[in-house]
């Protein structure tokens, strides 16, 4: 097998694997990309309708300033970003060693800070309902911010659980070309909701804090 096989995609050791698993690993992580996008353009009409809310959506219920605390919202985003490093060192413990005990490792401390920040947030929405009221129904403002959090808060979820996935198949499998697959779509995904959340507290808390 030549080296140029061995290569083909160079964001993933698939080992000496034949051409047709290259071939088909090329395919799989291009469509991923294209789901993923189509995901961004989820966060873009909900970012594009949060503007508008944020200005004209307030209707007499609290506004932004008045609920966001930015120190809490900074404890998620520092819980977030340290879980996209993990999350690199899981993929480069796949990558580079083929190390499925460091991979697993550090799948699991990524687990560990996803789970913190979704406490976090969620100490958060209830802290904003208990001290100032600020339930969805109350004005368009604050039921886009929900949406929005919420749209994030699931995807986080959802990706929580496709790791508990991979941990069972990591042990069950090893790590066949499928496998790894699986784990860099799992860490495009994580990273994407890193970007996502980066835009959500400097549009939404940080700009809002300021006005």
């Amino acid at each position: 097998m030549s080296d140029v096989t061995a290569t083909r995609h160079p964001g993933l050791n698939l080992n000496h694997t034949d051409r047709e698993t290259h071939d088909r690993a090329e395919s799989v992580m291009f469509g991923f990309w294209v789901f993923m996008m189509s995901d961004l353009v989820l966060f873009a009409v909900l970012f594009a309708t949060y503007a508008a809310q944020s200005v004209h959506g307030i209707a007499g219920g609290p506004a932004p300033a008045e609920i966001f605390e930015l120190k809490s919202t900074l404890w998620q985003t520092l819980v977030l970003l340290t879980s996209s490093f993990t999350m690199g060192l899981a993929a480069l413990a796949l990558k580079y060693r083929d190390d499925r005990r460091r991979l697993v490792l550090w799948l699991l401390v990524t687990a560990a800070l996803g789970g913190t920040f979704l406490y976090l947030e969620g100490a958060d929405w209830l802290r904003m309902a208990r001290d100032h009221g600020a339930v969805p129904q109350v004005s368009g403002f604050l039921s886009i911010f929900y949406a929005l959090t919420g749209t994030h808060f699931l995807h986080v979820s959802a990706a929580m659980v496709w790791i508990g996935v991979m941990l069972v198949q990591i042990g069950r499998f090893g790590l066949k070309p499928e496998v790894k697959l699986r784990v860099m779509r799992l860490a495009i995904l994580w990273h994407l909701l890193d970007v996502v959340w980066i835009g959500i507290f400097t549009f939404v808390f940080l700009f809002g804090v300021v006005q």
